[in-house]
């Protein structure tokens, strides 16, 4: 027997009850949940749309901590990829060793696996998070392939989160099995019968054969997650792999330059180095072992009113990781909502490094106009939990020298503001030698590109004319 994955046009998407009716109906999806915490609920579902015997081989929850350890080993934390991964690698094995003799030729065996943590009573501000997996065949006798995700629950009661995690759960086995020739309504299916503001799904992996498609590359993932709104942030690594934030950024400093890197210059390069050398003179030790961080916000990924392309994307990624550097991809216009982002994830200092027109920005308030507190609840926001922000100078074509932070126009009441937060040391100016480049910002560089005026190729690291779209958009415009 073939695939049972067919195509559901988005005009016909099914409800969470239909989904898992269909999926009991089809009588050749037969698996294993195993379920803890606040992952009850994904089987339920099943068993409430009738038929569960078509789809349920076992369900379990090893809700104890040491009946837990005895099933799957011990595990630094119970809410983790590491103990999701043990779950699927103890029980898909024992699905298949017991019944693929008996029903192996036509069955697509699964087993989908989950630990979450929900809303407890007593809770203020606990994350309410979990890790969801799912290990499955796209044929009989095939190969495995894996789902494994990160999902934050944001509605405000355990019980409302544990109904979001079913739904979710079996949306996911659907989308595996019916969905997945088209990886944007996998990933919007997802969210079926629920919405944003209830679930957000901020890391997603695929592996194995099913995915072998271009189409699955980690970091369009990363960056289609974003682009459809289920996650606010998206981060891979130097190596391309998308990491889980929380994981990669527990109890580690964080320095982060947010930047079109259309292409990345020496005055980035020049940029991230002086900040990391006075990043580590501020805070010493606390500052040793930062993650680095190159931020692509979506206002950064448009041109000309349209989306940039996977593959411009894809070029922007190359060069940047071909430099050593972890890219995030974020939905945040506003300083003060990247540094809540990263200050949700981590208690160790934050620097943020701007150039000096950036900087000038964030006095624009037309950034805060959705706040209570204007410009003042914006830079408290801002400036929360060990953030710094070091201003880079920029050269000044019409008087020949660098402006610094002290230099940004600002109205007379905001100069007040601006007088304040470089006493306190929240602003720390950097000091620099004045270079050629000072005086060619990013924009003039892609102009220079796009315009194949000479002289462009001074100003960029060498990988950029190794790798990148560049040379030949120049080479194009000079034709």
């Amino acid at each position: 027997m073939g695939s049972v994955m067919a195509d559901t046009p988005s005009e016909l998407r099914l409800t969470a009850i239909e989904k898992a009716l269909k999926i009991n109906l089809a009588r050749t999806i037969y698996g294993t949940f195993a379920e803890i915490g606040a992952g009850q609920e994904v089987a339920h579902w099943f068993f409430r749309a009738g038929g569960a015997s078509g789809t349920i081989a076992k369900t379990m929850s090893a809700y104890d901590m040491t009946i837990s350890d005895e099933i799957y080993g011990k595990a630094s934390r119970y809410v983790s990829r590491q103990r999701m991964c043990a779950m699927l690698a103890h029980e898909y094995p024992m699905l298949i060793e017991r019944l693929a003799s008996k029903r192996g030729g036509t069955t697509h065996f699964f087993t989908l696996a989950d630990t979450v943590r929900a809303r407890a009573r007593g809770d203020t501000n606990q994350e309410c998070h979990g890790w969801m997996g799912l290990r499955f065949q796209s044929e009989p006798g095939g190969a495995p392939n894996d789902i494994q995700m990160h999902v934050r629950l944001l509605d405000d009661s355990h019980a409302r989160q544990s109904e979001a995690l079913g739904i979710l759960g079996v949306n996911l086995i659907y989308a595996a099995f019916y969905l997945r020739a088209s990886m944007s309504d996998l990933l919007e299916s997802l969210l079926d019968d629920l919405t944003r503001k209830r679930v957000e799904i901020d890391m997603i992996d695929f592996t194995g054969p099913a995915f072998a498609s271009h189409d699955y590359e980690d970091r369009l993932v990363a960056l289609k997650l974003v682009r459809l709104g289920l996650s606010d942030a998206a981060l891979f690594g130097a190596n391309g792999e998308i990491w889980q934030v929380s994981d990669v950024l527990y109890n580690k400093p964080v320095m982060l330059k947010r930047g079109s890197f259309d292409p990345i210059t020496k005055l980035n390069l020049d940029m991230i180095e002086q900040c990391r050398s006075a990043f580590r003179a501020d805070f010493g030790e606390k500052a040793e072992g930062h993650v680095e961080i190159l931020e692509l916000t979506m206002h950064n990924l448009l041109a000309s009113g349209c989306d940039v392309p996977d593959a411009e994307f894809l070029a922007r990624a190359n060069v940047l990781q071909a430099l050593g550097k972890n890219v995030l991809v974020s939905r945040y216009a506003e300083f003060h909502r990247i540094s809540g982002y990263l200050a949700r994830h981590t208690r160790m200092p934050i620097a943020i490094v701007l150039g000096q027109p950036l900087f000038q920005e964030l006095f624009n308030e037309r950034w805060c106009t959705d706040l209570e507190g204007g410009l003042l609840e914006a830079f408290g926001r801002l400036f929360k939990n060990q953030v710094r922000v070091y201003v880079y100078p920029m050269g000044d074509p019409a008087t020949g020298r660098l402006l610094g932070a002290r230099d940004a126009r600002v109205t007379p009441e905001q100069r007040h503001l601006l007088d304040y937060l470089m006493e306190t040391s929240n602003v720390r100016p950097l000091t620099v030698e004045m270079q050629d480049f000072h005086f060619q910002t990013s924009a003039a560089v892609r102009n220079m590109i796009h315009r194949g005026i000479p002289g462009w190729e001074a100003l960029v690291p060498e990988v950029v004319l190794r790798q990148g779209p560049w040379r030949s958009i120049a080479a194009a415009s000079q034709a």
